[in-house]
């Protein structure tokens, strides 16, 4: 079975750069099954339809506050992580909602794919 690629929208680097390395090690350790195509759910993978069909968040619990990266898989791309943020209260911000669908449009846009 071959690996889905993953492709990581510009702005995402900057955020991913600033996490703990213990983070980046543990989005990397799901990223990695998801390449494979692995069945993961809660509490790792949580569905977020109201940014957008198909899109989930990956989710990372830490000390400090907690980890989101939200992405979506298209069969001829692969696994578009588009958004990513430290999350600090229990809701996802209206925020960070509005940045990811901003993000994901604007990332689906670079790639050629009508939105």
């Amino acid at each position: 079975m071959a690996w889905i690629a993953v492709r990581i929208h510009g702005p995402v680097r900057e955020v991913l750069r600033s996490w703990p390395v213990p983070v980046r090690k543990e989005l990397g350790t799901i990223l990695t099954r998801l390449q494979k195509q692995e069945s993961i759910g809660m509490p790792d993978i949580r569905a977020m339809p109201g940014i957008g069909r198909g899109i989930s968040e990956i989710r990372i619990p830490e000390r400090g506050g907690a980890y989101r990266a939200f992405y979506m898989i298209q069969s001829e791309l692969g696994i578009l992580l588009f958004h990513a943020f430290q999350k600090k209260g229990r809701k996802t911000p209206e925020r960070e909602k509005r940045i990811a669908r901003r993000r994901l449009g604007a990332f689906l846009n670079e790639l050629g794919v009508k939105n």
